[in-house]
C-alpha cells in the first residue's frame, strides 16, 4: 500500500500496468521535447508514430486511450499539430464516428438473434475449413454493400456470445469472463483451444472486410472520397477496381482455405468436441425453455437486421443515423425502457471512439508536419507502369501506420492537383486512382493500424479474452499480407 502521496501518484499512474510499461510511456513524454529542439519536428513526427503504434501494440497490457492519449496532449501542448487542427480531422472523420456511437450499440441490441443464428450454423457445419470459408466470405459479400465496422461488430458480438457460453459452463458461473482462476481443471486445455479457434474466426473475418471493402464504392469510406473525386457510379467504380480487387479476392479466399488445411501461422485451431457438445446442449436448451415473449423479440430483431442492409445497401441515410433508427426501433418494440439497460449498449464502442480521436490527433501531427511528403513528391516523379506500382506500395506501406482513409485523402488530391495541372494525362489519372484505392485497402491488412474495424477487433472486449494482442494480430494477418498483397501489386502491374 503506498504511504505517500507521491507513492499514491506513482502507484495511480496508469493503473495496473507494468512498472516498466509505465516507464516507458514516462520515458517517451521525457524524450519527445528534447528531441522536438534537438532533430526538429519531422524526426520527432515520426518517432512519436512509433511510440502511439507501441500504445496500440501493448492493448492487453494498458488500452491504448489514456498512454496514447497523453501522447497526443503532448504532441499539442508542443505545437507539433494545433487544437483546431485536430477538431478539423475529427470532424472529417464525424461519419465515422456516428457509425460507432450508435451503429455498434444498434448491434448490441440484435445479439441474442445473431448468437441463435450462428449457433445453429456453428453446429451444423462440422468442417473447420468450410465455416472458416463462410466467415471470410460472408465478412466479405457484407463488406462490399455495408460498413466494415458494422460487420466487425457482428462478428465480435457473435464470438462474445460463444465464448460466455462455454466460460460459464467451466467456470460453473463463478466468475467473471475475464477471470480464469476457477476453472474446472478439464476445461483449462479446452478453453486455450476455443479461444484459438475464435482467434482464427475473428482474423478470417476480419480480413473478409478488407476483401470486400476494396471493391465497392460504399465500402470503405476513403472509396467514396476516391469515387467522388473521380465522378464514377457504383456499377464504375466496380469495373474500375475489378481488375485488381477480384484476383485478390479469389486469392484471399484460396489463402483462407489453405491456412486452415496446413495449420501454420497459428491456424487450424479446432472447436473441442466438448465445446461443441456444451454449445449443442445450450442450444437445445434454448429452444425447449424459449418463451413467445423471445421468439417475438428474435422475430424483431430479424426483421431489423433485414431492415439494416436494404438501409445500408440503398444508402437512405448516413451509416450512424441508421444505427439510431436500429436502436430506437429494437428498445420500442423489444420493451427495452430503463436508461441503465439502454447504457450498456454503449459500454463496448465509445472507448474506441475516444481511442479514435486521439488517434486523428497523430493523424494531425502528420498532416501539419507533411510527414509523408517526401514519399507523396518521389512517386509523383515516375512514370507509367512504374508510378502505378511505387502507388500501390506507397499507399500500402503508409496504411499499415497510419489511417488508410487519410492516406487516400492525401494521394488522390495530390494526384488530382497532377492531373488539373497537367503533369499527369485522363487515363494515368484513372489508374492511378485505382491504385490508391487498392493500396490503401489491401496491404493495410498487415497491422491493426491501417483499417478501423481491425483497430476496432484489437481494442475489443472479446480481444483480452480470447488472447488476441497487437502481437499475434500482425502473425494472424501476415501470410494474408503477402498473397493479397502481392497479387494486388502484380494485377496493378499486368492487368491494369
Amino acid at each position: 500500500m503506498p504511504r505517500t502521496v507521491a507513492q499514491a501518484l506513482q502507484r495511480n499512474l496508469l493503473g495496473n500496468s507494468p512498472d516498466w510499461y509505465k516507464l516507458t510511456i514516462i520515458g517517451f513524454l521525457v524524450l519527445n521535447p528534447i528531441l522536438l529542439a534537438i532533430a526538429g519536428p519531422f524526426i520527432t513526427g515520426w518517432v512519436l508514430i512509433g511510440e502511439f503504434i507501441f500504445t496500440l501494440a501493448m492493448a492487453l497490457k494498458c488500452y491504448p486511450l489514456p498512454a496514447g492519449g497523453l501522447l497526443a496532449i503532448e504532441a499539442v501542448a508542443l505545437g507539433m499539430t494545433s487544437p483546431d487542427t485536430v477538431y478539423k480531422e475529427t470532424l472529417h472523420n464525424f461519419p465515422v464516428i456516428l457509425l460507432l456511437m450508435f451503429m455498434v450499440a444498434g448491434i448490441y441490441f440484435m445479439k441474442d438473434m445473431l448468437q441463435y443464428t450462428f449457433t445453429k450454423i456453428l453446429i451444423k457445419i462440422k468442417s473447420k475449413v468450410a465455416i472458416s470459408l463462410l466467415f471470410c466470405f460472408a465478412g466479405a459479400i457484407l463488406s462490399a454493400f455495408l460498413d466494415a465496422l458494422t460487420v466487425t461488430a457482428v462478428i465480435i458480438a457473435v464470438a462474445y456470445g460463444f465464448y460466455g457460453i462455454y466460460h460459464r459452463f467451466a467456470s460453473t458461473g463463478k466468475c467473471s469472463l475475464t477471470d480464469d482462476s476457477m476453472l474446472r481443471g478439464e476445461c483449462v486445455s479446452h478453453l486455450s483451444e476455443f479461444r484459438a479457434f475464435l482467434r482464427n474466426l475473428m482474423m478470417h473475418g476480419a480480413v473478409g472486410t478488407a476483401l470486400g471493402g476494396v471493391s465497392t464504392i460504399v465500402g470503405e469510406p476513403q472509396n467514396l472520397l476516391i469515387g467522388h473525386i473521380m465522378e464514377w457510379n457504383f456499377i464504375e467504380f466496380f469495373i474500375k477496381v475489378a481488375p485488381v480487387s477480384m484476383p485478390v479476392l479469389i486469392v484471399g479466399l484460396l489463402t483462407c482455405v489453405l491456412l486452415e488445411i496446413t495449420g501454420i501461422f497459428g491456424y487450424g485451431a479446432q472447436l473441442p468436441q466438448n465445446v461443441r457438445e456444451i454449445l449443442e446442449e445450450e442450444d437445445k436448451k434454448n429452444d425447449e425453455n424459449m418463451t413467445f415473449k423471445q421468439k417475438a423479440a428474435l422475430l424483431i430483431q430479424a426483421v431489423a437486421a433485414i431492415f439494416l442492409v436494404v438501409a445500408l445497401a440503398l444508402h437512405i441515410a448516413e451509416v450512424g443515423l441508421i444505427g439510431l433508427a436500429i436502436i430506437v426501433l429494437l428498445t420500442a418494440l423489444n420493451g427495452i425502457t430503463e436508461e441503465h439497460q439502454i447504457g450498456h449498449a454503449f459500454e463496448e464502442a465509445l472507448p474506441f471512439t475516444a481511442l479514435l480521436v486521439v488517434f486523428f490527433a497523430i493523424v494531425a501531427v502528420i498532416h501539419d508536419q507533411h510527414l509523408f511528403t517526401p514519399i507523396i513528391e518521389y512517386v509523383l516523379q515516375l512514370e507509367g507502369k512504374v508510378q502505378l506500382a511505387a502507388y500501390y506500395i506507397a499507399n500500402g506501406v503508409l496504411s499499415m501506420i497510419s489511417d488508410n482513409v487519410f492516406v487516400a485523402t492525401v494521394y488522390i488530391s495530390e494526384t488530382q492537383a497532377a492531373f488539373l495541372n497537367g503533369i499527369i494525362d485522363k487515363e494515368q489519372f484513372d489508374l492511378l486512382a485505382i491504385a490508391i484505392n487498392t493500396g490503401t485497402n489491401i496491404p493495410s491488412v498487415a497491422t491493426p493500424n491501417g483499417q478501423a474495424a481491425f483497430l476496432f477487433l484489437l481494442t475489443s472486449a472479446i480481444a483480452p479474452l480470447i488472447r488476441l494482442s497487437y502481437g499475434e494480430m500482425v502473425k494472424l494477418a501476415f501470410p494474408y499480407t503477402i498473397t493479397m498483397s502481392l497479387t494486388g501489386l502484380a494485377a496493378v502491374w499486368w492487368i491494369l
